[in-house]
């Protein structure tokens, strides 16, 4: 993420894709189709792939328009012969000063949202930022910042917009503590097995200006976090 437009291989076959399904829309008179079949979920998740990385640049819609005429002129042969020595620094200049501009803004909002959540009756703030408010005490096990943990979590917004969710899956995730945010490697850490609790992350603790997915740049985040078992 913090290199966005040095694309992996796997990225780029997205891209590769996704463009070649945008000029077969394009040069089709057809609605595009429905997401019904497994394989219309397959692109449409390619796609998804694809938008998720212009998230954090918020582009308008004009701009996300000339995205998708680029990506289709490139998939038919027909795209204008621009100078990628120039470009592709520019490009790449163009994201950061987007990507930070709006990191700004988030922060001065991100800053008043912490302040609040920190008043909240049972409240903690630790000397990181983070914030741990008990919702329920667990009676089991505690683990340790090596710990692999089995978890339930719903992640918010500081507007409340769901992010992600283990919990609407169904299913706990098991995750390496080592391996995940700071944010969690403090938090989770705090909790005993069976408790519930809500964990409140500047965003130094969780994904800094680069944001990821629907989280803005500078973004603080909430997860409600439920510690299912301590599995080693």
């Amino acid at each position: 993420m913090a290199q966005l437009f040095r694309l992996s291989s796997i990225a780029a076959i997205i891209l590769f894709f996704n463009a070649t399904f945008l000029a077969t829309v394009g040069s089709s008179k057809n609605k595009v189709p429905e997401v019904k079949t497994e394989q219309q979920k397959l692109f449409y998740y390619m796609g998804t792939l694809f938008g998720e990385n212009l998230l954090p640049m918020q582009l308008s819609e004009d701009e996300i328009l000339l995205v998708m005429r680029g990506a289709q002129e490139a998939a038919s042969g027909d795209a204008l012969q621009l100078d990628a020595t120039v470009y592709g620094p520019q490009l790449s200049e163009f994201a950061q000063e987007r990507i930070q501009a709006h990191a700004r803004e988030e922060r001065a909002k991100a800053d008043a949202y912490l302040a609040k959540m920190a008043k909240e009756d049972g409240a903690q703030l630790s000397e990181s930022g983070l914030i741990f408010l008990p919702v329920e005490a667990g009676s089991g096990a505690t683990p340790t910042a090596e710990s692999v943990v089995k978890i339930n979590y719903t992640g918010t917004l500081r507007d409340g917009v769901v992010f992600d969710s283990s919990t609407s899956r169904g299913q706990p995730i098991q995750v390496p503590l080592k391996m995940v945010i700071p944010c969690w490697q403090e938090g989770v850490t705090m909790m005993q097995v069976g408790g519930k609790a809500k964990i409140t992350c500047p965003a130094e603790l969780a994904y800094q200006d680069r944001g990821v997915g629907k989280i803005p740049p500078g973004a603080a985040i909430t997860f409600d976090v439920e510690l299912v078992e301590v599995v080693q």
